[in-house]
């Protein structure tokens, strides 16, 4: 087969683009690039969300698609169909490696290529090396789910600024200021009204006396299909006690309502705390994957 040029695409394209996405989530399939993360990734805005994926194409048939996550992450899904592909994984590992700035510059990279069997052996072949371990894990929603044992409720967007200060506290440990609050809450906005915010619901968890002290979305890929958590946080003066656990019970649930097959997420394997807490929340560990990662 051949594939067309990489591209960049469009905004109008990013509807159509999460379709294809979630098209290729599967309950067997591995943990890849989901639609949740482009929808995580669109707090930057739609614009700045198309100029950041790069999409192979043959004719007309999308087989690629990758997410810029800054300047030296390529977050990579493939179709599964082409996942052993040689012509097709000769032309992304080309591009990868390409001095033309497409992808990637001069300098080390990582690519995330989770099932993209036939292109993990290119570029091993080539000299990329095992990056640091993850950790996925999946709830099955064909069962029940029990209740969190916290108040949780759905961020409506008056709740903006709650939702956005207890996500800054867990993941910044710095002040949240002014500046700070104007720009997150705006971009938290346009995320929840954006080209993927149909597949999104944020919630916040109250503790026993009415006190926000969590946060999460989850993004659903279509029914049957298996839905991303991104992100989930418990503020940071608020941890400790069972808050985490009891979000990804709440976000299992709540996928569960949007009828999701699987409850899913992928935690940094170094991270004990976040894998402790999914999997006492009932989410099942998978084998550990590894990006790829080149030094120079």
């Amino acid at each position: 087969m051949s594939t067309s040029a990489l591209t960049a695409p469009r905004v109008a394209e990013l509807p159509a683009i999460g379709a294809v996405l979630d098209r290729w989530q599967s309950d067997a399939g591995p943990l890849h690039l989901h639609t949740g993360d482009l929808g995580w990734y669109s707090l930057k805005g739609a614009e700045a969300t198309a100029q950041a994926l790069r999409i192979w194409r043959c004719g007309d048939t999308i087989r690629a698609i990758g997410l810029l996550d800054g300047e030296d992450l390529l977050r990579l899904s493939v179709d599964p169909d082409f996942s052993h592909d040689d012509s097709l994984s000769q032309q992304i590992e080309s591009d990868i490696d390409s001095s033309n700035g497409l992808v990637f510059g001069t300098g080390p990279a990582i690519v995330e290529a989770r099932g993209a069997t036939r292109l993990c052996d290119r570029l091993k072949a080539r000299g990329w090396s095992a990056d640091e371990p993850w950790t996925p894990l999946k709830r099955d929603l064909s069962l029940p789910v029990e209740e969190p044992g916290i108040r949780v409720e759905a961020a409506e967007p008056d709740a903006a600024e709650t939702w956005t200060a207890i996500h800054w506290s867990a993941f910044r440990g710095v002040p949240y200021t002014a500046d700070d609050r104007q720009r997150f809450v705006s971009r938290w906005n346009e995320m929840m009204s954006g080209p993927f915010s149909s597949r999104a619901q944020s919630l916040l968890g109250y503790d026993s006396t009415g006190v926000p002290v969590a946060v999460t979305t989850v993004w659903s890929a279509g029914p049957n299909r298996p839905g991303l958590i991104e992100p989930l946080a418990v503020h940071r003066d608020h941890q400790g006690h069972g808050y985490g656990k009891a979000m990804a019970i709440a976000a299992a649930r709540s996928l569960q309502q949007l009828g999701s097959s699987l409850a899913s997420v992928c935690a940094e394997s170094s991270n004990k705390g976040a894998v402790a807490a999914y999997s006492s929340a009932g989410y099942a560990p998978r084998t550990q994957v590894r990006d790829l990662r080149r030094d120079s």
